[in-house]
């Protein structure tokens, strides 16, 4: 390809495997230029940027580029990336009077952005605890930083974020951790443009195959639990404990684990039109 492949993600430790490929150079060995952009803004951010054509790829939550591409994005999915579902934390400001997650029905949650994955996942959490949708309340709050400053301002209640990405503000006690939301779906896959898979596919099941290959190997790389405490300033005990949770896929994502996501965020009336597992997959 002449012009670099864009693809966009979230900085965070789940997608260390990338930025390692990048580093070694595994991607120009292959005549591919990969263009990676961080957004701390999240899955919102980056359904935006599949949909404006501002990025090729993008490694993002499942329930997120469903919901974008029922409201019409041309994206598919190219494959699962993380089959481990993603534990949401419900955090709380260091200083809040709610001490329990029952405190937060008819509160209002920071979210990053609507459509984003602290948005929807605000719904399905309420749905397992049998709260009422429409007393949600929300106040968009961009990025994590900015969740802090809503959180200890009063202008939001709680926030959900990815627990380990959000643990050294708990330890600091800015935030209160007051419980956990799984997804109940495998959580992260590699989504493509329409265009992009139409007119490169040869380049895109490179790109597969050379990430297949680092985030299979990934947890064997000697001290790479050191290498992330170190890069995300995380502790060593929760790393270790992330890693032996996380299961790094190498496969397209079931229809199944698909077809639960469209059957909840439908239920949960989160969906622009119900979508097909044959609309959402690209079978190459």
């Amino acid at each position: 390809m002449d012009n670099p492949v864009r693809i966009a993600g979230v900085p965070e430790h789940f997608n260390l495997p990338w930025h390692l490929a990048i580093e070694e150079g595994a991607f120009v060995k292959r005549g591919i230029e990969l263009d990676w952009t961080d957004v701390p803004e999240g899955t919102g951010k980056m359904a935006g940027m599949l949909d404006s054509g501002q990025t090729d790829l993008a490694v993002i939550l499942t329930e997120g580029i469903v919901r974008a591409v029922s409201a019409g994005t041309p994206a598919l999915i190219a494959q699962e990336y993380i089959a481990s579902p993603l534990l949401w934390g419900i955090h709380v400001a260091g200083g809040s009077p709610y001490k329990q997650v029952s405190d937060l029905e008819g509160t209002t949650a920071a979210i990053s952005r609507y459509g984003s994955g602290s948005h929807l996942m605000a719904f399905v959490h309420a749905r397992e605890k049998g709260w009422p949708l429409e007393a949600l309340g929300f106040e968009v709050v961009h990025t994590l930083e900015g969740a802090v400053e809503a959180l200890s301002a009063g202008e939001a209640d709680y926030f959900m974020w990815e627990k380990f990405t959000t643990q050294p503000l708990v330890d600091r006690g800015v935030f209160r951790r007051v419980g956990v939301c799984p997804t109940p779906w495998p959580c992260f896959v590699i989504a493509s443009t329409k265009a992009f898979a139409r007119e490169h596919p040869g380049v895109l099941k490179d790109i597969l195959e050379i990430i297949n290959v680092y985030s299979r190997e990934f947890k064997q790389i000697p001290s790479i639990d050191r290498t992330l405490a170190n890069r995300y300033q995380q502790e060593l005990p929760a790393i270790r404990e992330w890693l032996a949770l996380t299961r790094w896929s190498q496969n397209q994502i079931v229809d199944e684990s698909v077809e639960n996501v469209i059957s909840i965020l439908n239920e949960l009336k989160l969906l622009s039109k119900k979508v097909t597992t044959a609309e959402l997959l690209w079978k190459p």
